[in-house]
């Protein structure tokens, strides 16, 4: 059971920032006013080229376990912002995927390594996106009068993606700062990502230089301060934020109850008006009455959601390599003779949960591949294996983010936990397999779906924090 897409989405950070004229710019990072890492910023002007470099490193605790998350990214412009070129390294635990990208004449030629594989994508760069030191520059044309609005589409190289960026200009205000205070303009930044709004808050000097940024994450703010070299990399204080993305449920849940149909009656903290939970083969979802009621069948049929799958949906990604020879060894292994889908998939789901024998949390985020040729981790690492081995077995796979039932986990009794697990297409409709747990149960709450990708599920982790349970109920199967 993991909160490691957590962990990817911090990376986007860097993305936020505009490196300064200066050649060099550290931060502190604090969660929850814990140092927990540091980030680093650096500009080099060369050739009628600038060169951006932006280096984030975390250190967190769940449930005992260290993990390790870095990300470097670099920007290659012309000096008045155009693209030539970028390259992103995300490593969580020492699982590394790095995408390499080229610009040129509209189009994006990129290289994305993943799992000891090398995957080519060709795409149209997005109209008006900027990399690093064009957004510097977007921003200084914007200036900083006080009720200035400002957008722009930030392209994140790790996602392939540019997500619009909208920004709003506050009044200036003292501001403290590990080196002392300054007067600085708040900027107000919303990201849309993933289906949610990431809020923002900075605050800037006159150059347009960033000295101070918070976000939430899980119900606590992330916070970067700028601050010396010798601040920045003074030694980590890691809190265990897992705790916080547990879920308490209102009772105890029975193994009948859970292999029926259960009604959740939900509260969102803050903005829960554009909140949402998808509506899926097993769940339904409906809005009223300040709270949110989401009726979910193991059996299926709740939400009758019958969308049929798409192309991607069977073919191989950067995360779920189906087309690897040791992922197709694997699926022959564990489909033996079965020729039916949902039998393939039952038998895929029985193998992967003994073929990771090393259950653990010690792995950040690691690939289709890279599990099946190291068998160790936790949710994440089964839902994605799983998948990957029903893409290979000719069944198409998802990979779904949310929260699962557990009666006691981490010291905790009766919680949900953040969870992800797999669904496949047979039968003509998306069923719900977890090889992580004992199977798909009425435990299980979608916030999610994607293909794995850790990039797809902020729409998920934006409840994380912010979610209550107020009530379960049985729920009859019309």
């Amino acid at each position: 059971m993991s909160i490691t897409r957590c962990l990817a989405l911090l990376l986007l950070l860097p993305a936020c920032l505009h490196a300064a004229p200066a050649a060099e710019q550290w931060f502190t990072v604090l969660l929850d006013g814990r140092k927990t890492g540091s980030l680093e910023l650096r500009r080099e002007a060369r050739d009628g080229a600038v060169v951006t470099t932006q280096k984030l490193d975390l250190e967190l605790d769940r449930d005992g376990s260290r993990v390790a998350v870095q990300s470097v990214d670099t920007a290659t412009e012309k000096d008045d912002g155009t693209p030539l070129a970028f390259s992103s390294r995300s490593r969580f635990s020492g699982a590394d995927v790095v995408v390499k990208g080229t610009v040129r004449d509209g189009r994006i030629e990129a290289v994305i390594h993943s799992g000891g594989e090398a995957h080519q994508r060709q795409l149209d760069w997005p109209t008006d996106a900027l990399l690093a030191e064009g957004m510097r520059l977007a921003a200084r044309r914007a200036g900083l009068m006080p009720g200035t609005r400002h957008s722009m589409l930030a392209f994140q190289p790790a996602a392939l993606e540019a997500m619009r960026l909208d920004a709003v200009v506050g009044d200036a205000e003292p501001v403290e700062l590990p080196g002392g205070t300054l007067r600085l303009h708040p900027v107000r930044q919303a990201m849309r990502m993933g289906g949610a709004t990431l809020d923002i808050q900075t605050w800037v000097d006159a150059e347009h230089d960033v000295h101070k940024m918070v976000m939430p994450m899980l119900g606590v703010e992330l916070t970067l301060l700028a601050c010396d070299r010798a601040c920045a990399l003074a030694a980590n204080q890691p809190g265990d934020i897992f705790a916080r993305s547990l879920l308490r449920s209102p009772r105890p849940l029975s193994r009948g109850e859970l292999a029926g149909a259960l009604r959740y009656t939900l509260e969102i903290r803050g903005d829960g008006d554009s909140a949402g939970f998808p509506d899926t083969h097993h769940q339904a979802a409906r809005r009223g009455d300040g709270h949110w009621r989401v009726t979910v069948d193991a059996a299926g049929a709740a939400g009758h959601s019958n969308a049929p799958p798409r192309a991607a949906d069977s073919a191989p990604s950067e995360w779920l390599q189906s087309s690897a020879p040791d992922i197709i060894a694997l699926a022959r292994r564990a489909v033996g003779d079965a020729e039916a889908p949902a039998a393939r998939m039952q038998r895929i789901e029985a193998f992967v949960r003994g073929y990771i024998q090393d259950k653990t949390l010690g792995v950040g985020y690691a690939s289709a591949l890279e599990v099946a040729r190291n068998p160790q981790g936790d949710c994440t690492e089964h839902a994605l294996l799983l998948a990957a081995l029903g893409r290979a077995a000719g069944v198409p796979t998802r990979v779904v983010f949310g929260l699962a039932y557990t009666p006691s986990f981490a010291g905790q009794e009766q919680v949900f936990v953040p969870h992800a697990w797999t669904e496949a297409y047979v039968d003509g409709n998306w069923q719900g397999f977890d090889a992580a747990l004992a199977g798909f149960d009425a435990g299980h709450l979608a916030l999610s779906i994607g293909d794995g990708d850790p990039w797809r599920f902020y729409a998920g982790l934006d409840l994380i924090g912010r979610l209550a349970i107020r009530g379960i109920e049985p729920a009859g199967r019309d």
